[in-house]
């Protein structure tokens, strides 16, 4: 279960709240990018980046000379993951909506030193991309880990709302002349798209070719 805090604490639509721990997986789980909100240099910044999770921690990852990764290390962030699935229309403007799930973090993030742990979120950065891909390519060298940074966030004060259904009319509109229901938005991947400079021998993998 998730426990509420000041800041997790839904102030409206709180029946779309949900405190089901696994909720906040999913909505995590089935990400790609997720957008950190810090404050850097006294001015506040929100920049999208991918991530992964391990447990109940949760990885971004960037350049050492990332201001917001800096500026991230030992302070307050806020770190959110949200999916649109639908346009809802009702008969009135005023109740058009979104079916949507959300979550929201926060904590004290912290920059990872320890190599075993770097190597662990990295992977797990790969994996929530494209899954099979860390165990494929070619692994960081220690140059390119030089230059990696990797940031650690707690998942112990999270949020997750959730929007689902039929659009919410006024009753004296029900009559109204005018199309209402739900247009849904599905993603999908398409085709893979070879590098020009691929050599001509080598095949689609497995794993990137089931995605489609």
């Amino acid at each position: 279960m998730l426990s509420t805090t000041p800041r997790t604490r839904l102030g409206r639509e709180k029946q779309r709240g949900s405190s089901d721990r696994d909720d906040l997986y999913d909505v995590l789980d089935t990400g790609l990018v997720c957008h950190l909100g810090v404050v850097a240099d006294g001015f506040p910044m929100v920049v999208p980046t991918g991530y992964g999770r391990i447990g109940d921690t949760l990885y971004l990852h960037g350049s050492t000379g990332a201001r917001s990764l800096r500026a991230a290390d030992g302070a307050q962030v806020c770190v959110t993951v949200t999916h649109l699935d639908g346009i809802v229309l009702a008969r009135s403007i005023f109740n058009h909506s979104v079916n949507y799930r959300s979550a929201i973090v926060y904590g004290q993030a912290r920059l990872v030193a320890d190599e075993e742990e770097r190597m662990a979120a990295l992977r797990a950065l790969s994996e929530q991309l494209a899954p099979g891909q860390w165990d494929y390519a070619r692994r960081p060298t220690r140059k390119e880990l030089a230059a990696t940074a990797v940031l650690a966030l707690s998942l112990v004060e999270a949020s997750v709302k959730i929007r689902r259904g039929a659009p919410g009319d006024e009753p004296e509109d029900y009559e109204l002349p005018v199309w209402a229901g739900v247009l849904p938005l599905v993603t999908s991947w398409g085709a893979p798209e070879p590098d020009p400079a691929l050599r001509f021998d080598v095949e689609v993998p497995a794993h990137i070719a089931t995605r489609q």
